[in-house]
């Protein structure tokens, strides 16, 4: 007999066995949210902005849309531009309508639901309807972006900050006493590894005139760096973030350094030996102010940039032109977490690799380096970029029960910079459930709901508010 047809994204949308949807209703639905990364602006947070529409909310800043309407040969000045907002907004409809089974596709219709109360299809002929709605709410001042914080019962936010950053929306947000939620940042020095980026050294320069240090050599610009780092402290920063294709581990001297730092600053042209020798002196010494402050280091790699160069000239950076770099050797990245644990300056640290073949070579990773009464010192993070979608976290869940201890997992973060996107831990939760559901129900794990209902409870908040130091 056919199974009966079940309602499209209900109140158990993905929960198919009854152990899952005990674990979601029961543990994990209520549970507040940490969300340790993100690319939110502080400022709409510190000016309560108040959205002009939902073309704003929605494609303002999300190269994931992007890309799909680029896919559906969709002009640029309707994605990137400023063109009619209504117009846009029809035709991110009409993409969505064709990106069935994709990950838009579930968190459109989540935020539609969760915060407008908006059950109607997406798609072209809807479009104007669903704008009206949507718009409508917005100008009421109902979904400002504190209040939408509220809403989403979300207890800590960490942006992500350029350490030359003056963090002066973070001052402001801290007065707020009744927002509910600690908006912290994360120290983001991504533009100090590029030392064969033409700007180099103007970044060299703002930083330490950030830092009211005057850099002129190597030893200066950790000087200038550990200053930041002192300062983020003092703002309430917990953790940092940096990003590129690999992590090296090519130690090199001293007055190698300093030689290697002066062509950076010239703008000559460096060895790749050269490059990554600088890279890997300079998160040694972050990794070691990290374990210093007592931060997370959280390192997203695998990751190639910009990949379509007529469109870089056009648009500029980061704008849905990355892709997965298939050479980000874990080799070099052990080598390097092995260097600063050698004399135990190795941080709490969490891994995101953009290529899902890596999985289980993290996990296995993650495993060899511990501290006593440290869940987890070493995290295989969340399922990133092109991975955030119901297989990739699938697939994420599977090499971390096999490999790791899932128990220990810090959990899901929306790395977005849409307000709305804290639907993306509703999901990710939707997903831990059916996955630890499936296998009680498949008969691989005992059912101690207790235990097992603890374990949600902890993936979904607490190991997180704990990891972080954030309790």
């Amino acid at each position: 007999m056919e199974n009966a047809k079940r309602p499209f994204m209900d109140k158990d949308f993905l929960l198919d066995t009854e152990e899952a949807r005990i674990l979601f209703h029961k543990y994990a639905e209520d549970m507040p949210i940490i969300d340790y990364h993100c690319h939110i602006d502080p400022k709409d947070i510190a000016e309560d902005k108040n959205f002009d529409s939902i073309t704003e909310l929605w494609l303002g800043g999300d190269h994931y849309k992007w890309r799909a309407m680029r896919q559906c040969g969709i002009a640029e000045k309707y994605i990137t531009g400023k063109e009619d907002s209504c117009k846009r907004f029809m035709l991110w409809c009409r993409t969505l309508s064709q990106a069935v089974g994709s990950p838009l596709y579930h968190w459109s219709y989540l935020e539609l639901q969760r915060y407008f109360d908006c059950r109607l299809a997406i798609n072209e002929s809807n479009a104007d309807e669903i704008f009206d709605m949507c718009n409508k709410k917005l100008h009421s001042g109902e979904l400002s972006a504190k209040k939408i914080i509220r809403m989403s019962k979300v207890k800590v936010i960490g942006t992500t900050d350029d350490p030359c950053d003056d963090l002066r929306w973070h001052k402001v947000i801290a007065e707020d006493k009744a927002l509910g939620c600690k908006v912290i940042p994360t120290f983001r020095p991504d533009k100090v590894l590029l030392i064969e980026d033409s700007g180099f050294a103007d970044y060299v320069r703002a930083l330490g005139k950030a830092a009211d240090v005057e850099v002129n050599s190597f030893e200066d610009l950790k000087k200038a760096l550990s200053a930041r780092i002192d300062f983020f402290t003092s703002m309430g920063c917990k953790s940092s973030d940096q990003s590129t294709v690999m992590f090296p581990c090519i130690p090199t001297d001293a007055t190698e350094c300093e030689h290697i730092f002066r062509k950076g600053m010239a703008n000559e042209d460096l060895t790749e030996e050269e490059r990554l020798g600088f890279i890997t002196e300079i998160m040694l010494f972050l990794g070691k102010e990290y374990r210093r402050h007592g931060w997370v280091m959280q390192l997203h790699f695998g990751v190639a940039r910009n990949s379509n160069t007529r469109m870089f000239r056009s648009v500029g950076r980061d704008a849905g032109f990355g892709r997965i770099h298939s050479d980000a050797p874990i080799e070099s990245l052990a080598a390097f977490l092995d260097e600063l644990d050698k004399t135990d300056d190795l941080p709490r640290t969490v891994l995101y690799s953009l290529d899902p073949t890596m999985n289980t070579a993290i996990d296995v990773l993650a495993k060899c380096f511990n501290d006593e009464g440290v869940y987890g010192k070493v995290q295989h993070g969340a399922a990133w970029w092109f991975n955030d979608n119901l297989g990739g976290m699938k697939d994420h869940l599977r090499s971390l029960c096999e490999q790791g201890v899932l128990g220990n997992f810090i959990g899901m973060l929306t790395d977005s910079r849409c307000m709305l996107s804290y639907t993306r831990h509703e999901y990710f939760r939707r997903i831990l459930c059916a996955y630890i559901g499936r296998l009680c129900a498949d008969g691989e794990l005992y059912p101690d709901e207790e235990n097992l209902g603890e374990i949600v409870r902890n993936i979904s908040f607490n190991n997180a508010l704990k990891f972080f130091g954030l309790g």
